[in-house]
């Protein structure tokens, strides 16, 4: 076959709503050059090798809506950017990140198309886009490429830039459908993340909060005042005290009674914990591995029983996990390290990233196991007899949902701990024998209270059913329905953007809401401009969004932006469509016929909430065929009350805005309101210029959308100048 190429001659990063989706999307110019004469049904083989390269790509349904509609496509014959937005998509399966959306469409130029796909991360994506583009090649030329190296890539890349497993069940269940909290990630490569906008916002990094206090956090750190604490509150917690030496430790080790536990008095993750020590020698060798992993050591009484992890949010018990218990079975041949590797860490769940459950176990680095199997007269180099059992971890990761096992005395009690050391949310660990009776009766007793606590053993638990921790955090953020949002309005059209923006802003800061404008003339919070220039993109929207000083934003959107960048915000209350004259956007974004302009105009509107409104132009035809598309309420306006749009919307007992006898009037089907004449309207230049008067008809609309008075209205438009 001669030399045959697939070349990206332009790759977008659509941040937020689009005109292919409400996700952000990778959008990349392609030119398959040759290709385009050679659809996936006359390259000889050319199923087979791609087929044996990617077989989950039976998974795919395509436009036959089944499962191997792709490979249907294939063997028909498709081309080759069609088999790129596919190619892609599975790579990004493959490396752990679902979901399926992808298009490729031509462009009025030969051989170019444009190719979109799903992006959880620009840089991933990215990789993916490229890493799927020579595997294509590889298939179609019969070349070898490395399947396994490159998901494993990727999948490395997306560990180290994805939000972590904790993180991302909280943001998921804020997103979902049914509360529909938008999420805005601060950090790159972090877990960081604000659920909601403005003023209405909180924010969340992994399982701690914006309400998680620092004093808190700190208190959960000091083992020995937490302890202190929940004592003289009257929760059981084991005896002990803080030690200074190892002679120290042994000390109190004799006053306790034996065993004991020897830990960091602020260490976290179980590092460095020593438990069920019986001898002078494991108390002072423990006390020497303890003190390396924290300011302080502690020694305590043994609670007997096992570690169970009580997750309270908002003073509820949210889930709770018991501790497993890691043993190896010899078999005369292999030794204690290689019967851990097979028999333990083998398990699939086992991994040194985050969003595996159980932890990788390693005598070399785990002095606490290593006490373990030396207490059982065994080195990690010993070989056990056949079926000799060897204990490795006490009380590990906990792995077994229990949270119908937990008696509601030892929830209150875990509860009470939470609150005592101040935190919103907590990780309580406890030790008892039965998590189903009461801890004073078994001498159970709480040992440790942590900030931040992982929930990853509450979503993929060994045993037991998985718990929606994600969504108890978010109700406890946003109780009663609440979805963080401030009132967001986004303006677009042909022209006049910029004044309606603005106005619109200027009749929000006068109602009383601390209001951000992100337009061509500047970036500005309560009429205080924060930024020159255009910020009339997604960057500017995006730092208003952030800022939490805001009550309201308005966006002006030209259509550049939304094909260029995508949108800020994921809904928006108001969607204001000023005008739509299709030739001034043509030749941009290979945007070429009206059609295409509709699609790029409808995204405004598509993005209203069920509870908004869009504010459209009853002039404009193509405006009028948007109006069906809105989830939420239409409000027209125009020059002339008798236009045919306006007069059968007010028949209809719906909402519009016009002018009547050169005054502005409000109308809610046969119900008016008059509320400024023309010639007391500064912007209209007396009422003589047409395009001025339909701004003002479009801001009021807008304005009486976000639940502005009349008389509020009336003194915005009379006092609103354009400096």
């Amino acid at each position: 076959m001669k030399s045959k190429d697939i070349k990206f001659l332009e790759i977008r990063y659509l941040r937020g709503p689009n005109i292919w989706t409400y996700r952000p999307v990778i959008e990349a110019l392609v030119d398959i050059g040759e290709l385009e004469d050679f659809p996936s049904n006359t390259i000889p083989g050319f199923y087979e090798r791609l087929t044996a390269l990617l077989p989950s790509l039976v998974e795919h349904r395509c436009s036959y809506g089944e499962r191997g509609g792709f490979l249907r496509r294939v063997e028909e014959g498709t081309w080759a950017a069609h088999m790129l937005e596919h190619v892609t998509l599975e790579l990004q399966n493959l490396a752990g990140m679902p979901g399926g959306f992808g298009k490729a469409r031509e462009t009025s130029t030969r051989g170019v198309y444009r190719v979109v796909v799903r992006a959880w991360h620009e840089d991933v994506t990215r990789s993916c886009l490229y890493a799927g583009r020579n595997l294509l090649l590889a298939a179609i030329k019969d070349q070898t490429f490395d399947v396994a190296g490159t998901v494993e890539r990727l999948a490395d890349m997306a560990e180290r830039k994805l939000l972590g497993p904790s993180t991302g069940c909280i943001v998921e269940a804020a997103t979902a459908k049914d509360r529909r909290i938008p999420a805005i990630r601060l950090l790159a490569t972090g877990n960081l993340v604000q659920l909601g906008y403005g003023a209405r916002s909180r924010r969340i990094w992994t399982a701690e909060t914006d309400r998680t206090s620092a004093i808190a956090e700190g208190i959960s750190r000091d083992k020995d005042l937490t302890k202190t604490l929940l004592k003289s509150c009257g929760v059981p917690v084991p005896e002990g005290r803080l030690v200074d030496s190892a002679e120290d430790a042994w000390d109190a080790a004799e006053d306790i009674g034996l065993p004991v536990v020897v830990k960091p008095s602020d260490g976290n993750h179980a590092r460095g914990v020593f438990t069920n020590l019986m001898a002078r020698e494991e108390v002072e060798s423990a006390y020497a591995a303890a003190v390396v992993e924290g300011s302080g050591v502690i020694v305590e009484r043994y609670v007997r029983g096992s570690e169970h992890r009580l997750l309270i949010v908002g003073g509820k018990l949210a889930a709770a996990a018991r501790g497993e218990t890691a043993k190896v079975v010899g078999d005369g041949r292999s030794t204690i390290d290689e019967l851990i590797d097979s028999q333990i860490n083998s398990d699939p769940r086992r991994g040194a990233a985050e969003e595996f459950p159980l932890d990788i176990i390693a005598l070399a680095d785990n002095p606490v196991a290593r006490l373990e199997v030396s207490r059982q007269g065994f080195a990690p180099d010993s070989v056990p007899a056949a079926g000799r059992e060897v204990l490795i971890v006490r009380s590990g990761n906990h792995t077994d949902d229990v949270t119908d096992l937990v008696h509601p005395e030892t929830a209150a009690t875990a509860s009470l701990a939470a609150r005592i050391v101040g935190l919103d949310i907590a990780g309580v660990d406890l030790v008892c024998e039965d998590i189903s009776q009461p801890l004073d009766g078994q001498r159970g007793g709480i040992v440790e209270v942590n900030a931040g606590p992982g929930l990853l053993m509450h979503l993929k638990p060994e045993t037991g059913q998985p718990r929606p921790v994600g969504r108890a955090i978010v109700d406890e953020l946003f109780p009663n329905g609440d979805d963080g949002r401030i009132p967001v309005v986004g303006v677009t059209g042909s022209f006049g953007k910029t004044t309606v923006a603005r106005l619109i802003a200027s009749l929000l800061t006068l109602s009383g809401r601390h209001t951000g404008l992100a337009s061509s003339d500047g970036l500005f919070v309560h009429r205080r401009c924060i930024a020159q220039g255009d910020n009339a993109n997604w960057g500017g929207a995006h730092r208003l969004l952030m800022n939490r000083a805001v009550e309201a934003a308005v966006f002006e959107n030209g259509t550049d932006s939304i094909l260029s960048e995508g949108l800020a915000y994921d809904r928006c209350q108001v969607g204001v469509i000023t005008n739509a004259e299709a030739a001034r956007h043509f030749g941009r974004y290979h945007v070429e016929t009206p059609e295409q302009v509709f699609t790029v105009l409808r995204t405004q509107v598509d993005l209203v909430l069920p509870t908004g409104a869009a504010v459209l132009n009853a002039s404009q035809p193509m405006l009028v065929e948007i109006a069906p598309l809105c989830d939420g309420e239409v409000i027209f306006f125009g020059l002339d009350a008798a236009l045919p749009t306006l007069v059968e919307h007010l028949a209809q007992g719906k909402r519009a805005v016009f002018v009547r006898n050169e005054r502005v009037v409000l109308a809610n089907g046969a119900n008016e309101t008059e509320i400024a004449s023309l010639k007391g309207i500064p912007l209209t230049n007396g009422g003589r210029t047409d395009y001025q008067i339909e701004n003002v008809l479009a801001a009021s609309g807008a304005a009486w959308a976000l639940g502005i008075g009349p008389e509020i209205i009336r003194t915005g438009l009379q006092t609103f100048t354009i400096a």
